[in-house]
């Protein structure tokens, strides 16, 4: 049985507002809100590497964790954005990090990639003892390229979370998680080297909208829970529509779904651990809570995770 330690986050000092996007996008500020939920979202410095922060939301965790770098046992790092095929950022964020010799795995996933990490994390805990999950994003980097696409630049904010998983029994005990791919639909959302990331919108939002509700409900399911049973879902923060959607779908008020892409956008897959990182300090979990997390990228890949506090 593994349990979750602790969760870190770093968002970027630049704030991008909904005004100074419409402005090169020909749209209006309005729009974008109506369309997204969003308001602004936060751009990485020129000079900030997906490595940086990476690093500065695993240093928060550890902090947060208590843990010296020294006792974790394995890295995993999930971003569909690093600046180069090989090696993957993995490598030098455990670099910086200071460690040496622990293995350290990247996950090239768009969206998903930070609860599948929880769910390796979970069944490798055994043996490799704690295990950091760090997701960091640049985004800004690919949505910024000319020419702009109006429906794709809105959407997309920098960012990095991170969660510190480690084996034994207690708060934060991960019950079960459920994932799935869908190769399908491979070239509905992706980016390829060098180019502009290609989106079907109505594609993506269509099957989130479908798998989602699925993949929370399996895992429920599995283990004897209804949707009403839960404190709180943490999901990927693709779009506060979709969010509605999913709750709708699960019979659940909008509230249960924690919501920050008001004010950092989709930042891919470090964005559920970022909005876990800030629900777990504030308000943060109850003693017997139940906490599931769920998200959609692309891939397609889905899925959800099972917490009691």
């Amino acid at each position: 049985m593994a349990v979750i330690r602790a969760f870190g986050a770093y968002l970027p000092e630049k704030v991008v507002d909904n005004d100074e996007l419409a402005a090169k996008l020909n749209c209006t500020p309005a729009w974008i809100f109506d369309v997204s939920g969003i308001e602004e979202r936060r751009y990485a410095a020129a000079d900030e590497t997906v490595v940086d922060i990476a690093v500065t939301a695993a240093k928060q965790c550890l902090d947060r964790g208590g843990v010296p770098v020294s006792d974790i046992g394995m890295f995993i790092v999930a971003s569909g954005s690093a600046e180069r095929r090989f090696p993957g950022p993995a490598a030098s964020v455990a670099q910086r990090l200071g460690a040496t010799g622990a293995p350290a795995i990247d996950l090239p996933m768009a969206s998903a990639g930070a609860l599948f990490g929880m769910a390796i994390a979970n069944s490798l805990a055994s043996t490799y003892g704690n295990i950091l999950v760090i997701a960091p994003e640049k985004m800004s980097a690919v949505v910024t390229r000319e020419p702009m696409e109006q429906g794709v630049a809105i959407l997309f904010g920098d960012g990095a979370g991170a969660c510190l998983i480690a084996q034994g029994d207690g708060p934060g005990k991960i019950l079960d998680s459920v994932v799935h791919t869908d190769g399908s639909f491979a070239e509905d959302l992706k980016l390829e080297f060098g180019s502009s990331l290609a989106m079907n919108g109505r594609s993506v939002i269509m099957q989130a909208s479908r798998k989602l509700p699925a993949g929370i409900a399996e895992v429920l399911e599995r283990n004897g829970k209804g949707a009403s049973a839960i404190r709180i879902f943490l999901m990927h923060q693709a779009n506060q529509n979709l969010i509605d959607r999913v709750a709708k779908a699960l019979g659940v008020e909008s509230q249960m779904f924690y919501s920050n892409i008001r004010r950092y956008g989709n930042t891919s897959s470090a964005s559920m651990l970022i909005a876990a990182s800030e629900w777990w300090q504030d308000p943060g979990p109850r003693p017997g809570d139940l906490i599931c997390f769920a998200v959609f990228g692309a891939g397609f890949n889905w899925g959800a995770l099972l917490v009691q506090a």
